[in-house]
This record gives structure tokens, C-alpha cells and sequence, in this order.
């Protein structure tokens, strides 16, 4: 517990200073980081070590790559050459390990892994960078990154003091309907109240109807992202994903609710701007 709050008490204010003060490319040169290493720590414990070496390297790279091109403004049309990249050397390695008499051992799985971890993750985590890149976007993207960080604690919370009714999902079966609703809950009045506070700080008008569907939906697809990610270490029989952050796993473990929440967040305020 004392490494994980250590952790947590140097990590965080690092994260809202380059959020908040630095210049947006900044940014993105962490989230490249942390794109790649989600993806690098999902191979690894889901590959079985049957991902040969060029199948790793060109899904890390394709994970590093997306958020920078989302900063550079042609994000869409990375995300398809990626795609591409990434899939014709998968069967490239396939077909190879085929001819070679391996029989299957590199798959139909390993080649949607490397999708998955090299193209759908980052291109998750880039929602991030392009919430920063918009206008007031430091507080939109300090909005969606904390959203799921409360969110998280607020569940967490919730089902400790008022969990009764647990079991609700055998992917997490010490999660209480409690802490589900108190991590909704928590969400929807995080995003109301950061309203109040960014509109009297910055001069803004903040739109409560966008930030309570922020709040809303934002604060589901938080709870998804973490049954989804505990569903395949439950899958595969891990723990953590990495040993990266002392006490909090690896950063697929801390950032795992952020692909599904930062995209969920970006398509409202697009669709129904936040601030003004």
C-alpha cells in the first residue's frame, strides 16, 4: 500500500503539469508511451510467446505512432495504414511459421492480437491527445483523465463501505452492485462539479447538459474498460499486466478504463462542445 500511494503522490501531479501547462506535443510523447507499453504488456501476457519478433515490434510501433499522428492532424488516415501494416506482416509471420512446419503455432488469435493491441488500444489512448489538441483542451482532456480515475475510486469506495451484492459479474466477483452505482454516481457529480470549478477558474461557460453526459455515459464505459481488461486476465490467468508503476501493475492496469472512457468523451463534446 505504501509503494501504491508513493506512486501515485509523484505520478499524478506529473500528469497534470504536462496536462495542464505544457504544450500539447508534450503530451502526446506520453501518451505514445503509454500507448506502447499497453500494447507491449497485452502481447506479452496474452501471446503465449508464440508472437514472433516482427509481429511485436511493428504492433509497439504502430501503438507509439497513432497518437502522434493524431497530433499531426491525419490520425484517420494512420489508423488505416497501420491497420494495414500491422495485418500483412502478422500473416506474413503466420504463413512463414506455416511453411516452416510449425503447424498453427502463430494463429488467427495472434494475428487479431496484434490488432488489437497495436491499432484499437492506441487508437483509444489517442482520443486523448486530440481532446487536448481542441480548443480549452486542457480542460477537456484533465476531464476525461480524471473522470475515469474518480470513477475507478468512487467504485472502489462504494462497494468497500456499502457493497452487499456482489457477484454481480464472475470477471470481478468481489464487485458489488454498490460499487458499480457509486462509481456511476461518483462520475456523473465529478463531471457537474469540475463544471462549476473550470467555469469560475477560467472564465468559461460550461455546458452541464454535455458534462453530465460526460459524467453518464463516460462513467460506464470507465466500468466497462475494467471488466473488459479483467476479462482477459481472467482469460489468461494473470494478475497484473506489468510491474511498471510499484503497487498499481503495469500501465495497461492504471490506463485500462481510458480506452473505452477518453473516446466515449471526445464523441460528446464533439457532438456538444463542453465549454465556450
Amino acid at each position: 500500500m505504501a509503494k501504491r500511494i508513493l506512486v501515485a503522490v509523484i505520478f499524478v501531479p506529473l500528469l497534470l503539469v504536462v496536462m495542464l501547462l505544457l504544450p500539447s506535443i508534450v503530451w502526446t510523447v506520453v501518451v505514445m508511451f503509454i500507448s506502447a507499453m499497453a500494447c507491449f504488456e497485452l502481447l506479452r501476457a496474452t501471446g503465449d510467446h508464440k508472437l514472433s519478433l516482427p509481429m511485436e515490434t511493428v504492433s509497439i510501433l504502430s501503438a507509439a505512432a497513432l497518437p502522434l499522428c493524431c497530433w499531426a492532424g491525419v490520425g484517420e488516415m494512420a489508423a488505416g495504414v497501420c491497420a494495414f501494416v500491422v495485418t500483412a506482416v502478422s500473416f506474413w509471420c503466420a504463413i512463414r511459421a506455416y511453411d516452416e512446419g510449425k503447424g498453427v503455432e502463430i494463429g488467427f488469435f495472434q494475428v487479431l492480437l496484434t490488432q488489437f493491441g497495436g491499432v484499437l488500444i492506441p487508437l483509444g489512448l489517442s482520443s486523448l491527445v486530440v481532446l487536448k489538441c481542441m480548443e480549452h483542451g486542457k480542460y477537456l482532456v484533465l476531464l476525461a483523465v480524471l473522470l475515469a480515475f474518480i470513477t475507478d475510486g468512487g467504485a472502489y469506495f462504494a462497494g468497500v463501505f456499502l457493497g452487499k451484492h456482489r457477484g454481480i459479474t464472475r470477471v470481478s466477483p468481489n464487485k458489488s452492485l454498490e460499487g458499480y452505482l457509486g462509481g456511476f454516481a461518483t462520475g456523473l457529480v465529478f463531471s457537474l462539479v469540475y463544471g462549476v470549478v473550470v467555469g469560475s477558474a477560467a472564465g468559461l461557460e460550461a455546458n452541464y447538459l454535455s458534462l453530465a453526459l460526460c459524467g453518464m455515459l463516460g462513467a460506464l464505459a470507465t466500468e466497462l474498460g475494467d471488466l473488459a481488461f479483467s476479462f482477459i486476465k481472467r482469460q489468461f490467468g494473470v494478475k497484473d499486466y506489468g510491474h511498471l508503476l510499484p503497487g498499481h501493475g503495469g500501465m495497461l492496469d492504471r490506463f485500462d478504463s481510458m480506452i473505452f472512457c477518453a473516446p466515449v468523451v471526445l464523441f460528446l463534446v464533439l457532438c456538444l462542445p463542453a465549454f465556450y
